[in-house]
Parts: structure tokens; sequence; C-alpha cells
């Protein structure tokens, strides 16, 4: 891999999605931040919430910073729900104690996976949706993504669920336990899922070639009309206005306003 474990440990500990964002800067969305709250972050609807999205943040973040951004591209009738990863110690960054979905022993393709640790935050995931379900949100209501690690997450999360998903929004990320998914499964519940797959073409920390070749294995899982792969010129491990733009008009088309709201 052309990139090393102190240019990770620099993007975790000095960067963050803060103010000037929305401005046009683009910022790393991983910060140091390692306090875990046990509540997550929401931007509640305007109205009478009939949708919802459900964001994972990135390794060493919370979800304070993805609230605010997608504060700035709500809708009306949708509630934005950003949980906060567990404080674990992360094999990668020499067993730092961080804010994580779950464990990363390396980064490169042929790397070891935490399989357990991975369908643990899952079922996590689940539950979370089933309680919007309980709360009136159908599930085909709900869009599921993430950033990163938890980009990884919402993907193998969204191909696992006995739910039917609104879509999926997976950002700079790749998919864990890939061989986990031989073949497209018939007749699953997400073999129609919309998937929204975003990646910066100069990513030092999750590869462009990782996301190219996710959405290759989407492709053959999925629908593969309903899988759309957008690259960002210039773009590093970070999220920019243009792909907020695109996530707005994803969630737009996806979770439309309803007759009875």
């Amino acid at each position: 891999m052309p990139f090393v474990l102190p240019t990770l440990l620099t993007f975790l500990l000095d960067h963050s999605l803060s103010s000037d964002f929305f401005t046009g800067t683009c910022r790393c969305c991983m910060c140091g931040n390692n306090m875990s709250a046990p509540l997550p972050a929401i931007v509640p609807a305007a109205r009478k919430a009939t949708a919802a999205v459900i964001f994972l943040h990135g390794l060493g973040d919370t979800g304070h910073g993805w609230a605010e951004a997608f504060g700035g591209i709500r809708m009306p009738h949708v509630k934005y729900i950003c949980p906060h990863a567990p404080t674990m110690p992360v094999t990668l960054n020499m067993r730092m104690s961080m804010p994580s979905w779950f464990d990363i022993y390396g980064l490169s393709p042929e790397a070891e996976e935490d399989s357990a640790g991975i369908k643990r935050a899952s079922d996590n995931i689940k539950a979370m949706i089933e309680q919007e379900v309980k709360n009136g949100i159908p599930s085909h209501r709900i869009i599921l993504g993430g950033f990163s690690q938890g980009g990884a997450l919402s993907l193998y999360t969204a191909l696992t669920a006995q739910q039917r998903l609104a879509g999926v929004v997976a950002l700079s990320c790749w998919l864990p336990l890939r061989n986990a998914f031989p073949q497209a499964s018939a007749g699953g519940a997400h073999k129609d899922v919309p998937v929204l797959q975003c990646h910066g073409d100069a990513d030092p920390l999750v590869p462009f070639s990782f996301g190219s070749r996710t959405a290759d294995k989407l492709k053959s899982l999925l629908d593969p009309d309903n899988v759309t792969f957008k690259a960002y010129p210039g773009l590093p491990h970070s999220a920019c206005p243009e792909e907020m733009v695109d996530i707005k008009r994803f969630i737009e088309k996806q979770l439309p306003a309803i007759s009875d709201e």
C-alpha cells in the first residue's frame, strides 16, 4: 500500500467535518473526538416524519458533524439519524481506543477482517431500523448510509437485512466480508435496493480502486441499473459540497413527500 499508519493517524487526529465544509472547502470527515454519546445526533423532521436517513460516521469520528451536514440539505418530512460508534481499541492504530463500528486489522484487500465485530455492529444497525419501523416509518422509507468505515457497515447491513430499504448511500468505502456474497440472492429483500456510491479519485486511505471494485461487486449482487458509482476528481478521503448535492438528489428521489403528510 502507498500509505502507512502514521498517515492514517494524522487524518484521524487532525481533521473533522466543520462549518467551512459548506463554503466549498473539503475536509476529512474523520476526527479525533473520542467522546461517545449514548444517543444518536438527530436532525428532526420539520413536520411529521414519514421517512428517515440513518447515516454512520467514519473511524474516529462521531455523528455530530454529519448531523450538521444533513441539516444543510434537509427535507422537511425526513428525520436524519446519525448514531455514534462505541469506543474500542483499533488494531490498525496500535490498539488506540477511538470510536469504531468494528475492529480494523489492515488496509490491504487481503487483510483479515473482524467478522464477528462486523456482524455484531450490523445487528445493532438492523435493530435501529426496526425501532424506526416501530415508530411508524416503514423500512422502505428508510435510507441507510455512511462514510468510510460507516459506509462499509451500511453496505454489509443492507445486503444482509430482511427489511426492504429505500436505498443506500455509500461514501469513500468498501464492501466488508465481500466473499460472503458469492452471488446475488434471488428474491432477497435487498435485490432491488438503489445504491449511490461516491468516491474521491485522490483518496489516499481507501483507494479509489477499492471503490470501483466494490461497485463492480455490487452490480453482480444487485440490479446493476440500481447501482450508481460517482467519482469526484481530486477529492481525498473527504466529502465535498458537490457530493452533498448528489446525496440530496438521491434522497429526494428515493424518499419523496407523500400525500398524507
